[in-house]
Protein backbone atom coordinates (compact mmCIF):
# COMPACT_ATOMS: atom_id res chain seq x y z
CA UNK A 1 0.00 0.00 0.00
CA UNK A 2 1.35 3.41 -1.24
CA UNK A 3 0.98 6.27 1.24
CA UNK A 4 -0.99 8.84 -0.25
CA UNK A 5 -3.69 11.20 1.28
CA UNK A 6 -7.20 10.60 0.27
CA UNK A 7 -9.10 14.52 -0.63
CA UNK A 8 -12.33 15.74 -1.32
CA UNK A 9 -10.42 17.81 -4.41
CA UNK A 10 -7.09 17.35 -6.56
CA UNK A 11 -4.85 19.85 -8.09
CA UNK A 12 -2.05 19.26 -10.73
CA UNK A 13 0.10 18.26 -8.40
CA UNK A 14 -1.62 15.65 -6.86
CA UNK A 15 -2.17 13.97 -10.76
CA UNK A 16 1.76 14.02 -11.10
CA UNK A 17 1.56 12.51 -7.18
CA UNK A 18 -0.73 9.73 -8.39
CA UNK A 19 1.12 8.84 -11.25
CA UNK A 20 4.40 8.38 -9.70
CA UNK A 21 2.86 6.43 -7.56
CA UNK A 22 1.08 4.39 -10.01
CA UNK A 23 4.54 3.89 -11.80
CA UNK A 24 6.45 3.14 -8.90
CA UNK A 25 7.43 -0.73 -7.74
CA UNK A 26 4.55 -0.46 -5.09
CA UNK A 27 1.90 0.49 -7.74
CA UNK A 28 -0.05 -1.21 -10.33
CA UNK A 29 1.70 -3.62 -12.45
CA UNK A 30 0.23 -2.39 -15.70
CA UNK A 31 0.83 1.46 -15.51
CA UNK A 32 4.41 0.39 -14.92
CA UNK A 33 4.12 -2.18 -18.02
CA UNK A 34 2.87 0.87 -20.54
CA UNK A 35 5.53 2.36 -22.77
CA UNK A 36 5.24 5.15 -24.89
CA UNK A 37 4.01 2.55 -27.75
CA UNK A 38 2.23 0.57 -26.03
CA UNK A 39 -0.63 3.65 -25.20
CA UNK A 40 -0.02 5.22 -28.48
CA UNK A 41 -3.66 4.13 -29.18
CA UNK A 42 -5.19 5.70 -26.22
CA UNK A 43 -3.62 9.34 -26.92
CA UNK A 44 -5.77 9.04 -29.55
CA UNK A 45 -8.70 7.43 -28.31
CA UNK A 46 -8.96 9.77 -25.86
CA UNK A 47 -8.69 13.05 -28.21
CA UNK A 48 -11.49 11.12 -30.36
CA UNK A 49 -13.52 11.38 -27.13
CA UNK A 50 -13.06 14.65 -26.14
CA UNK A 51 -14.21 15.55 -29.54
CA UNK A 52 -17.23 13.35 -29.96
CA UNK A 53 -17.99 15.11 -26.58
CA UNK A 54 -17.39 18.59 -28.20
CA UNK A 55 -19.48 17.73 -31.38
CA UNK A 56 -22.52 16.73 -29.12
CA UNK A 57 -21.81 19.97 -27.10
CA UNK A 58 -22.00 17.72 -23.79
CA UNK A 59 -19.56 19.77 -21.45
CA UNK A 60 -20.23 17.79 -18.30
CA UNK A 61 -18.90 14.51 -20.93
CA UNK A 62 -16.35 17.42 -22.33
CA UNK A 63 -14.64 17.70 -19.10
CA UNK A 64 -14.47 14.01 -18.15
CA UNK A 65 -12.87 13.40 -21.74
CA UNK A 66 -9.98 16.46 -21.50
CA UNK A 67 -8.92 14.86 -17.89
CA UNK A 68 -8.62 11.33 -19.82
CA UNK A 69 -6.71 13.44 -22.30
CA UNK A 70 -4.68 15.42 -19.77
CA UNK A 71 -3.64 11.98 -18.19
CA UNK A 72 -2.39 10.95 -21.16
CA UNK A 73 0.02 13.19 -21.25
CA UNK A 74 0.92 13.05 -17.38
CA UNK A 75 1.37 9.22 -18.24
CA UNK A 76 4.21 10.12 -21.15
CA UNK A 77 5.78 12.70 -19.43
CA UNK A 78 6.25 10.29 -16.60
CA UNK A 79 7.46 7.77 -18.46
CA UNK A 80 9.71 10.30 -20.31
CA UNK A 81 10.91 11.80 -17.01
CA UNK A 82 11.94 8.17 -15.61
CA UNK A 83 14.27 8.04 -18.55
CA UNK A 84 15.88 11.02 -17.79
CA UNK A 85 14.15 12.99 -21.38
CA UNK A 86 12.04 15.86 -19.91
CA UNK A 87 9.51 16.15 -17.32
CA UNK A 88 5.90 17.43 -17.13
CA UNK A 89 7.26 20.71 -16.26
CA UNK A 90 9.40 20.72 -19.16
CA UNK A 91 6.05 20.17 -21.18
CA UNK A 92 4.81 23.10 -19.79
CA UNK A 93 7.43 25.32 -20.31
CA UNK A 94 7.72 23.89 -23.89
CA UNK A 95 4.27 24.96 -24.63
CA UNK A 96 4.70 28.31 -23.08
CA UNK A 97 7.33 28.71 -24.61
CA UNK A 98 5.79 28.33 -28.21
CA UNK A 99 2.88 30.43 -27.25
CA UNK A 100 4.97 33.36 -26.58
CA UNK A 101 6.69 33.26 -29.59
CA UNK A 102 3.70 32.43 -32.27
CA UNK A 103 2.04 35.84 -30.62
CA UNK A 104 4.54 38.61 -31.89
CA UNK A 105 1.10 40.64 -32.15
CA UNK A 106 0.36 40.20 -28.59
CA UNK A 107 3.56 39.65 -26.94
CA UNK A 108 5.72 41.94 -29.31
CA UNK A 109 5.48 44.56 -31.73
CA UNK A 110 3.89 42.51 -34.29
CA UNK A 111 -0.13 43.72 -35.89
CA UNK A 112 -3.39 42.05 -35.93
CA UNK A 113 -6.27 43.24 -36.47
CA UNK A 114 -8.43 40.17 -37.04
CA UNK A 115 -8.78 36.40 -36.95
CA UNK A 116 -6.81 35.71 -40.45
CA UNK A 117 -4.04 38.55 -39.60
CA UNK A 118 -3.68 36.38 -36.27
CA UNK A 119 -3.12 32.93 -37.97
CA UNK A 120 -0.89 34.48 -40.47
CA UNK A 121 1.36 35.65 -38.26
CA UNK A 122 1.13 32.23 -36.14
CA UNK A 123 2.28 30.33 -39.21
CA UNK A 124 5.11 32.77 -40.01
CA UNK A 125 6.42 32.25 -36.86
CA UNK A 126 6.09 28.31 -36.57
CA UNK A 127 7.99 28.11 -40.03
CA UNK A 128 10.60 30.11 -38.34
CA UNK A 129 10.38 28.54 -35.71
CA UNK A 130 10.86 24.80 -37.47
CA UNK A 131 13.44 25.99 -40.01
CA UNK A 132 10.59 25.43 -43.23
CA UNK A 133 12.56 27.41 -45.45
CA UNK A 134 9.71 26.22 -48.50
CA UNK A 135 6.12 25.33 -48.60
CA UNK A 136 7.25 21.83 -49.42
CA UNK A 137 9.27 21.88 -45.58
CA UNK A 138 5.55 22.75 -44.16
CA UNK A 139 3.38 20.47 -45.98
CA UNK A 140 6.15 17.68 -44.33
CA UNK A 141 5.16 18.84 -40.94
CA UNK A 142 1.43 17.91 -41.23
CA UNK A 143 1.58 15.12 -38.80
CA UNK A 144 1.25 11.78 -40.51
CA UNK A 145 -0.65 10.18 -37.75
CA UNK A 146 -4.31 12.90 -39.05
CA UNK A 147 -7.01 10.90 -40.04
CA UNK A 148 -6.17 11.21 -43.79
CA UNK A 149 -9.30 13.26 -44.95
CA UNK A 150 -8.28 16.10 -42.50
CA UNK A 151 -4.54 15.66 -43.57
CA UNK A 152 -5.52 16.19 -47.13
CA UNK A 153 -7.58 19.42 -46.17
CA UNK A 154 -4.08 20.36 -44.43
CA UNK A 155 -2.15 20.03 -47.09
CA UNK A 156 -3.92 21.57 -49.61
CA UNK A 157 -4.46 24.94 -47.56
CA UNK A 158 -1.13 25.25 -46.85
CA UNK A 159 -0.69 25.03 -50.99
CA UNK A 160 -3.90 27.25 -51.42
CA UNK A 161 -1.80 30.16 -49.22
CA UNK A 162 1.20 29.80 -51.67
CA UNK A 163 -1.20 30.51 -54.59
CA UNK A 164 -1.42 26.97 -55.78
CA UNK A 165 -5.06 26.49 -55.96
CA UNK A 166 -7.58 27.21 -58.86
CA UNK A 167 -9.50 29.82 -59.12
CA UNK A 168 -13.25 28.53 -58.82
CA UNK A 169 -14.89 25.65 -58.03
CA UNK A 170 -15.33 24.46 -61.16
CA UNK A 171 -11.78 22.92 -61.95
CA UNK A 172 -11.94 20.65 -58.97
CA UNK A 173 -15.20 19.41 -59.96
CA UNK A 174 -14.13 18.30 -63.25
CA UNK A 175 -10.57 16.90 -61.29
CA UNK A 176 -13.55 15.01 -59.14
CA UNK A 177 -15.23 13.36 -62.19
CA UNK A 178 -11.34 12.62 -63.93
CA UNK A 179 -10.36 10.51 -60.74
CA UNK A 180 -13.44 9.12 -60.46
CA UNK A 181 -13.51 8.03 -64.42
CA UNK A 182 -9.49 6.87 -63.34
CA UNK A 183 -11.03 5.01 -60.12
CA UNK A 184 -13.45 3.24 -62.94
CA UNK A 185 -10.38 1.99 -65.39
CA UNK A 186 -8.38 0.60 -62.43
CA UNK A 187 -11.23 -1.65 -60.83
CA UNK A 188 -11.50 -2.83 -64.34
CA UNK A 189 -7.91 -3.76 -65.21
CA UNK A 190 -7.60 -4.64 -61.89
CA UNK A 191 -4.40 -2.13 -61.04
CA UNK A 192 -3.57 0.67 -58.92
CA UNK A 193 -6.85 0.57 -57.45
CA UNK A 194 -5.75 1.97 -53.89
CA UNK A 195 -3.65 4.61 -55.73
CA UNK A 196 -6.45 5.84 -57.81
CA UNK A 197 -8.72 5.51 -54.95
CA UNK A 198 -6.68 7.59 -52.76
CA UNK A 199 -6.72 10.22 -56.02
CA UNK A 200 -10.16 10.30 -55.83
CA UNK A 201 -10.67 11.01 -52.19
CA UNK A 202 -7.75 13.65 -52.58
CA UNK A 203 -9.87 15.35 -55.25
CA UNK A 204 -13.26 15.09 -53.07
CA UNK A 205 -11.50 16.75 -49.91
CA UNK A 206 -10.81 19.55 -53.05
CA UNK A 207 -14.05 19.83 -53.95
CA UNK A 208 -15.57 20.01 -50.43
CA UNK A 209 -12.98 23.00 -49.68
CA UNK A 210 -14.16 24.65 -52.44
CA UNK A 211 -17.99 24.43 -51.24
CA UNK A 212 -16.74 25.11 -47.20
CA UNK A 213 -16.99 21.78 -46.21
CA UNK A 214 -15.11 19.64 -44.11
CA UNK A 215 -14.46 16.19 -45.76
CA UNK A 216 -13.59 14.11 -42.25
CA UNK A 217 -16.76 16.34 -41.00
CA UNK A 218 -18.75 15.08 -44.28
CA UNK A 219 -17.97 11.67 -44.05
CA UNK A 220 -18.76 11.35 -40.54
CA UNK A 221 -21.85 12.24 -41.22
CA UNK A 222 -22.47 10.27 -44.05
CA UNK A 223 -21.77 7.36 -41.27
CA UNK A 224 -24.31 8.10 -39.34
CA UNK A 225 -26.86 8.28 -41.50
CA UNK A 226 -25.67 4.73 -42.68
CA UNK A 227 -25.96 3.89 -39.26
CA UNK A 228 -29.81 5.56 -39.00
CA UNK A 229 -30.86 3.99 -42.80
CA UNK A 230 -29.19 0.75 -41.95
CA UNK A 231 -31.56 0.07 -38.95
CA UNK A 232 -34.39 1.34 -40.55
CA UNK A 233 -33.94 -1.37 -43.00
CA UNK A 234 -33.07 -4.34 -40.08
CA UNK A 235 -36.72 -3.22 -39.04
CA UNK A 236 -38.19 -3.27 -42.28
CA UNK A 237 -36.54 -6.68 -43.36
CA UNK A 238 -39.47 -9.45 -43.02
CA UNK A 239 -35.96 -11.57 -41.50
CA UNK A 240 -32.46 -12.07 -41.37
CA UNK A 241 -30.60 -9.54 -44.10
CA UNK A 242 -28.49 -12.15 -45.62
CA UNK A 243 -31.54 -14.34 -46.23
CA UNK A 244 -32.80 -11.58 -49.18
CA UNK A 245 -31.91 -10.94 -52.42
CA UNK A 246 -29.88 -7.90 -53.33
CA UNK A 247 -33.09 -6.39 -55.19
CA UNK A 248 -35.08 -7.08 -51.56
CA UNK A 249 -31.77 -5.42 -50.21
CA UNK A 250 -31.89 -2.24 -52.23
CA UNK A 251 -36.04 -2.10 -52.11
CA UNK A 252 -35.34 -1.78 -48.11
CA UNK A 253 -32.78 0.77 -48.77
CA UNK A 254 -35.11 2.94 -51.06
CA UNK A 255 -37.79 2.76 -48.34
CA UNK A 256 -35.72 3.42 -44.99
CA UNK A 257 -34.17 6.59 -47.47
CA UNK A 258 -38.03 8.03 -48.75
CA UNK A 259 -38.71 7.17 -44.60
CA UNK A 260 -35.51 9.52 -43.52
CA UNK A 261 -36.67 12.03 -45.99
CA UNK A 262 -39.82 12.34 -44.93
CA UNK A 263 -39.51 12.40 -41.89
CA UNK A 264 -36.53 15.49 -42.43
CA UNK A 265 -39.50 17.24 -44.09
Amino acid sequence: MVSFKIAKRYKMGDLLEIMELLRSPEGCPWDRAQTHQSIRSNMLEEAYEAADAIDRMDLDNLKEELGDVLLQVVFHASMAQEAGRFTFDDVVDGVCQKLVYRHPHVFGTADAKDPEGALSAWDAQKRQEKGQRTIADSLEGVARALPALTRAAKLQGKAAKAGFDWKDPAPAMDKLSEELEELKAAVRENSNVEEELGDLLFAAVKAGRFAGVDGEAALQGACEKFIRRFRRVEELAPGPLSALEIPELEELWRRAKAAERKKEA
